[in-house]
């Protein structure tokens, strides 16, 4: 068992996993955890394997929490990696790097709140302030490691200006955040639907050119609230 690579959940006690049907395996004598947030140092030991990759599932959501690893491969891949990143070399291809992360960042902000702009689709005398939501709502959205919608590749960038508006508006317009939803499945998505048909038909007043008391609308209010709103 230590000669394969294996994907495996946490195990019950320290130093061991549970496979995915339900074997509890200890580690291996010898070998040492490397924790997530080094990349580089996880696909190196990873390819000098065998290994095995500890993740947990909470949610919908899958965690790293390590891999287990043979500690003189871990030591030497690691001793390896620092000489490597203390070059010049190193140094000027991380710049550039981060350079053209920068850059494509920047445009998919900029994509992001041209599709949020498209999805409100407000007559032309709420142009403003469309402009002023998307921004904010692509601020709120679009950081990298965010872990909202607008970061998911899954979905057309349509569809994630769609949900991240959506959602924007259920927590900064309804008593979403602090209703005390009760623990029945189904009923969390069921709440959700309800208040995004609100917040579709807060919408539709503005889309239509409506006029509008700020004093009065939702939408207004929660953007009042922000420093940015000051610019309206």
């Amino acid at each position: 068992m230590p000669h394969e690579t294996l994907i495996a959940a946490p195990g019950p006690a320290e130093r061991t996993v549970r496979t995915a049907d339900g074997r509890v395996l200890d580690v291996p004598a010898g070998w040492v955890l490397v924790p997530p947030g080094d990349p580089g140092l996880t696909r190196r030991v990873k390819a000098a394997g065998p290994t095995w990759t500890m993740q947990e599932k909470r949610g919908r959501k899958l965690f790293s929490r390590g891999v287990w690893a043979d500690q003189a491969n871990v030591k030497r891949i690691a001793t390896e990696l620092a000489a490597e990143r203390a070059t010049p070399a190193y140094a000027r291809k991380q710049a550039a790097a981060g350079e053209r992360r920068e850059r494509e960042q920047a445009a998919y902000v900029e994509s992001f709140e041209e599709s949020v702009v498209s999805f409100l689709c407000f007559a032309p005398p709420h142009a403003t302030l469309a402009r002023h939501l998307a921004k904010v709502v692509a601020a709120h959205a679009t950081p990298v490691g965010s872990g909202t919608v607008a970061r998911t590749e899954r979905i057309p960038i349509e569809r994630r200006a769609e949900a991240a508006v959506i959602a924007w508006l259920r927590h900064q317009t309804t008593a979403y955040d602090s209703l005390k939803i009760p623990r029945v499945k189904g009923k969390r998505r069921e709440v959700r639907r309800m208040l995004a048909e609100q917040s579709r038909i807060l919408l539709e007043g503005y889309r239509r050119g409506q006029a509008v008391d700020p004093a009065r609308c939702p939408l207004r209010q929660a953007l009042a609230k922000l420093p940015a709103a000051a610019s309206l």
